[in-house]
């Protein structure tokens, strides 16, 4: 029987002459693993430590150790392996093989079946190499197989056992773990390169300062501008394969960093580390593009710049600051798993070295949680060593300290949901099944009191609807939390107190919208009223049928518009949706106070945001702001001028009429309101930069805030997206 199987204990009652047929009952216990690394205060593995020699705790609670390990790893070298072959040319190693190394199918947890053979990964070091191709280009791939295949044939110990993965479309295991070299050797020489490069150039150039492409830089659809985190989640979905191993593992991360895009979801990154952290998983990302050094006016992979940008330094800044980004990510990575990254080294080697070596002896203990409540809270572990004097010679023990129970989410009742709703949002690991991203800006509505619109955008791919007569609905829940940078709370409330964004949403769709739900993107818009200040925003919407919840998190600056001697500026909202208010708030549409303070709604009209910024060639695109306080001339009157520019690199494509206002709003004082609509039919397919031109004539002050838009190419322009009604919560 395999070290780890369950225990299962089944009882079978022979047939009664008043039971026709057998009845089985079976009960199950769950196993949990904890690998724990002791060290002395030299740093060295502390070895033949015996089973009495530690103490585990639940929640306080003693529990009996029942599987008890030691992993005895070696750093003994394997002979080198002789290259036969003369150096392959790059178009070589891009055709695909004729017979490529067909996907292993991903691993079953030990604690369901035994077939998993552990005894041959007994005293094995666990070495997994994931090749993330959508953030390298081609030239990246190339180089990271090739150090890759290095490793293996140089570097390679007797303890070792490595698994090859990789994510171009969707993640695959190429190679399960195996010390067989020639096989690994072979997965290698079999990858295709190129794959999901595409996708990688286009991210490359985000963000840069290039002043003369005007280029689409990201996938030709909203729904991969909405995807913001693809790759964080294939870093997530590869852990939670790896779980399925009870040893402690390292996971090699190839790629070319991972992006920065404007929508970035802190979540997501929280979410990833947790997920490897639970799965005794520490990832190494290694920086494929080694040591770079690149001219002022790019190289032969980039168009010649145009403008002025190579000559003024800020094409080269903005590629040092883009490629800085692209770091920051993956080395938050490393740091919040127990890993290292490699950057800025030619020799990948090492960043696979630095896992080798880190992966030092260790002890599995494992045991059978006297708690058998499938309640999904989170249980703390400790362990500790029993002798004080072997305790006080010893470094502090290394072990995950905890985990979270199971629950079957369509056996919740309504309290259930509730409470799962409340513990999600304030949970140090965020839950991110279902994606979604948001916007929150701000107007100010009174004096040192701002209105903050949040929008919350679903794509439609990633839910599941259900029939109800003519229809086909799906229910939402949205809650949203709030406290300022310095971990205090909005009005004296426990720290992530609500403010009120709590809502159930039910969307109705008709069997022609259901039938292209992949093109459906869901809205949701709410709003609270701030001070000003420094925020953390955390939201979470869980989709009702299957469970699934997401949570966005990002940071959020109210400035106090009162003390800015500059000009005073609301957020710039773009936006295609603008529908009666009626058919989009909801409840709030007979709460006149709702109605009123909302500056997003205008004579009726409700515009909701356009969190992505991307615009079909046949919509409207709106572009809406205020100006607060504008300097009064001789006569009390004001004269603001504003107009909308829109930009491909350094070349201006299109000038909106300026637009002049010098009567300020009844309702709201001091408030100058500008609305500019721009059809996108006449813009090709591509990113655009828009300047938005604002000039205070009397008072001398101007503003030009710029943003980044999107437009779609006709053949993939998605559908109209319904919007989900919400309440606007004061």
């Amino acid at each position: 029987m395999s070290r780890y199987k369950l225990i299962a204990l089944a009882i079978v009652f022979a047939a009664f002459e008043r039971v026709p047929a057998q009845v089985t009952f079976t009960s199950e216990t769950k196993l949990v693993i904890v690998n724990v690394s002791v060290k002395d205060k030299s740093g060295n593995p502390v070895p033949n430590l015996k089973k009495e020699d530690f103490e585990v705790t639940e929640d306080g609670k003693k529990q009996a150790v029942d599987v008890f390990e030691f992993e005895k790893l070696s750093n003994d070298l394997l002979p080198a392996v002789a290259d036969q072959n003369a150096p392959k040319q790059l178009e070589e190693r891009v055709t695909p093989a004729p017979k490529p190394v067909a996907p292993a199918a991903p691993a079953a947890p030990a604690s369901v079946t035994g077939s998993l053979e552990t005894s041959k990964r007994k005293d094995r070091r666990l070495l997994a190499m994931f090749f993330d191709m959508t953030t390298m280009p081609q030239f990246d791939q190339l180089r990271a197989v090739e150090q890759a295949t290095k490793f293996i044939k140089e570097q390679m110990t007797s303890s070792d056992l490595i698994q090859i993965m990789n994510y171009g479309t969707k993640l695959n295991v190429l190679q399960e773990f195996t010390d067989d070299r020639e096989l690994l050797l072979n997965t290698l020489d079999h990858m295709v390169i190129g794959e999901g490069a595409e996708l990688a150039g286009a991210a490359a150039t985000t963000g840069a300062e290039n002043d003369d492409t005007g280029t689409f830089t990201q996938d030709d659809t909203e729904f991969n501008i909405f995807n913001t985190d693809r790759q964080l989640a294939a870093i997530t979905d590869a852990v939670k394969m790896l779980a399925a191993f009870p040893e402690k593992k390292a996971m090699i991360y190839f790629s070319s960093g991972i992006p920065k895009n404007g929508i970035d979801n802190q979540s997501q990154l929280r979410a990833a580390t947790a997920a490897a952290t639970r799965a005794n998983v520490a990832i190494y990302p290694v920086d494929a593009r080694g040591l770079v050094a690149s001219a002022p006016g790019g190289d032969a992979t980039s168009a010649s710049p145009k403008g002025t940008g190579a000559q003024s330094g800020s094409l080269q800044s903005g590629r040092i600051s883009s490629m800085n980004d692209t770091q920051e990510t993956i080395t938050t990575l490393a740091a919040d798993t127990g890993g290292k990254a490699l950057l800025d080294n030619n020799d990948l080697t090492l960043g696979m070295k630095d896992a080798q070596n880190d992966l030092s002896s260790y002890y599995i203990l494992g045991y059978y949680s006297n708690n058998s409540a499938e309640d999904g809270k989170y249980r703390h572990i400790k362990v500790r060593l029993t002798n004080a004097q072997l305790a006080s010679n010893t470094k502090a023990l290394e072990y995950k300290e905890g985990y979270y129970a199971s629950k079957v989410f369509q056996k919740f009742t309504a309290a259930d949901k509730e409470q799962q709703l409340q513990e999600a949002l304030t949970l140090g690991d965020p839950l991110n099944d279902l994606p979604l991203v948001l916007e929150a800006d701000y107007f100010r509505v009174a004096p040192g009191r701002y209105f903050v619109p949040i929008s919350v955008k679903i794509p439609g791919s990633d839910v599941t609807l259900v029939k109800k007569g003519a229809l086909q609905t799906l229910d939402f829940d949205f809650v949203g939390m709030v406290r300022d940078m310095e971990g205090k709370t909005i009005n004296n409330m426990p720290n992530w107190a609500t403010l009120g964004v709590r809502d159930e949403i039910t969307v109705s769709l008709k069997d022609n919208e259901a039938a292209q739900l992949e093109k459906h993107n869901f809205q949701y818009d709410t709003g609270l009223t701030l001070p000003p200040g420094k925020y953390d925003v955390r939201f979470l919407a869980r989709e009702n049928q299957t469970g699934k919840m997401g949570t966005f998190e990002t940071s959020l600056t109210v400035p106090d518009l009162n003390t800015e001697k500059s000009l005073r500026v609301s957020s710039i909202i773009y936006s295609s949706d603008r529908k009666p208010a009626t058919a989009t708030v909801g409840a709030a549409n007979s709460d006149r106070r709702a109605l009123a303070n909302d500056p997003l709604i205008e004579s009726g009209q409700k515009m909701a945001p356009s969190i992505t910024r991307a615009f079909r060639k046949d919509q409207t695109m709106y572009v809406y702001f205020e100006v607060y306080d504008p300097t009064p001339d001789e006569q009390k009157t004001p004269n603001v001028t504003a107009d909308v520019e829109l930009m491909r690199g350094a070349r201006k494509v299109y000038a909106s009429t300026p637009e002049d206002v010098t009567k300020l709003d009844g309702g709201r004082p001091g408030v100058a309101r500008f609305l500019f609509q721009i059809p996108m039919a006449k813009f090709p397919a591509g990113q655009y930069t828009t300047q938005v031109n604002i000039f205070d004539t009397t008072g001398k002050k101007f503003a030009t805030p710029r943003n980044a838009i999107y437009v779609l190419p006709e053949e993939t322009a998605a559908a109209a997206e319904p919007t989900a009604p919400a309440q606007p919560n004061q």
